[in-house]
């Protein structure tokens, strides 16, 4: 497992995917939070929330990073990040504490079926912030990547579409399920910082 100043330079020596035309497209972004264990010297792990239970909300109860939708006052993508932690948790992300991005993924935009692209941007931190939990947000967990890159702990989950069941990856972490864009985020994160 590399240390946060090592998973930084694979950020910053590699570029990211973006979607093409994603200027045209409704835009999301998220935080990816790393930091070092503070029960085991070096390791990393990273910040999830737990979405509050919400009625309409194809999200609702998830294990999501921090973040949301583009609002026109942010002065880019990242600072959509930023500003949506900001608001869900309470955590003031400086620019400095900025290392490097993540491919884009694609997915629906929020009760419609315009396609959106989510930009997940990874930040450092150390030690233990006070968070600030809104009406969004029902917990904040902190996952060692480690978890995530042994193989004898991804398992599988059945996901009902229209009626269809359709078999998809996720982990079990502590009565958390793991799964869908976030896990696909995740994968991303944990092979950079363990393979790359």
């Amino acid at each position: 497992m590399r240390s946060i100043s090592q998973l930084e330079i694979v950020l910053r020596r590699r570029r990211a995917k973006t979607r093409l035309l994603r200027r045209f497209m409704v835009r999301s972004s998220v935080a990816a939070i790393v930091r070092e264990c503070e029960n085991d010297s070096g390791a990393l792990e990273v910040l999830l929330i737990k979405r509050a239970e919400r009625k309409g909300d194809r999200w609702s109860g998830h294990m999501a990073l921090p973040g949301g939708r583009e609002d026109k006052a942010d002065k880019s993508v990242r600072g959509t990040a930023v500003r949506e932690t900001s608001e869900e948790i309470g955590l003031d992300l400086p620019e400095q504490n900025y290392i490097g991005r993540l491919s884009d993924v694609m997915t629906l935009a929020h009760g419609t079926k315009k396609p959106m692209v989510v930009s997940p941007y990874v930040f450092r931190l150390a030690g233990q912030p006070k968070l600030t939990l809104n009406h969004e947000v029902a917990e904040v967990v902190w996952l060692p990547l480690s978890f995530l890159a042994d193989p004898a702990n991804r398992d599988s989950m059945r996901w009902d579409k229209n009626g269809v069941g359709i078999k998809l990856p996720c982990y079990h972490y502590q009565g958390y399920k793991i799964w869908g864009l976030t896990l696909r985020m995740l994968d991303e994160l944990t092979h950079l910082a363990v393979h790359q």
